[in-house]
């Protein structure tokens, strides 16, 4: 891939939940698309490993690890990025959490908790420390990663359902509020996807049978592209 076909040339890119799975799949493609990537994840031997794959290819990132539910470390993000970059020019609010698929009632509270915290609270304190990043961008492109089941209720599925409602909400809330500037704001659900969360959801079924990461990746590249118009839409895939 040349220079001038890189789509993503020259732009800095913040990826969440950047370890594995989708996260790592959309870090690797956006670095080949030439954007320097911000990889963002607890497992710092993970982030190691994408850093070796991302120069690899010729790209290029900044490991930043640490948990997404440590808002302060996000403001710290925010803080380095202002002093290196001056701006952001992506967002992928990717990082996730499914807790136990049980009745509501049976829910234990600390979990509940913790899965509004990483899934929609984590989301919203990005927001808030990188929206003046992403205003200083010519074309800030947040994309945060939902689900069917945050517009399509299931039963069982209590509080990972219930935050991606509220991200969705968030998400398409933040948008309407940056119309009048040059940042876009839109959500992916990559429908059934071959990750660790899939596997702990669908534990009887065969991970062949549903699409990789790796094949997804291109909706990801389109919404973050300078000349995407989409603002406030759902992208199913």
């Amino acid at each position: 891939m040349t220079t001038q076909n890189k789509r993503l040339d020259g732009r800095v890119a913040v990826v969440t939940g950047a370890s594995r799975g989708i996260g790592r799949a959309v870090a690797l493609r956006y670095a080949q698309e030439g954007a320097h990537v911000i990889a963002c994840a607890r497992t710092t031997g993970a982030l190691e490993e994408l850093d070796d794959a991302i120069a690899a290819v010729g790209g290029s990132a900044t490991l930043a690890p640490f948990d997404i539910t440590d808002f302060p470390a996000i403001d710290r993000l925010g803080e380095a990025i202002h002093g290196r970059w001056k701006k952001l020019d992506i967002l992928v609010g990717n990082a996730g959490m499914l807790g136990t698929l049980t009745p509501m009632g049976h829910m234990k509270p600390d979990e509940w908790d913790d899965v509004l915290k990483v899934n929609l609270t984590a989301n919203w304190r990005l927001l808030r420390s990188l929206d003046p990043l992403l205003r200083q961008s010519d074309a800030g492109r947040a994309i945060f990663v939902t689900s069917t089941v945050g517009h399509q209720p299931r039963a069982f599925w209590s509080a990972y359902a219930v935050s991606k409602a509220g991200l969705e909400m968030m998400a398409r809330t933040y948008a309407q509020e940056m119309e009048k500037s040059t940042v876009r704001t839109n959500l992916i659900n990559p429908g059934a996807t071959r990750t660790t969360m899939r596997i702990e959801a669908m534990p009887g079924e065969d991970p062949k049978t549903v699409k990789s990461p790796e094949s997804i990746t291109e909706a990801f590249v389109e919404l973050a592209e300078p000349t995407c118009t989409r603002n406030g839409d759902l992208i199913e895939l």
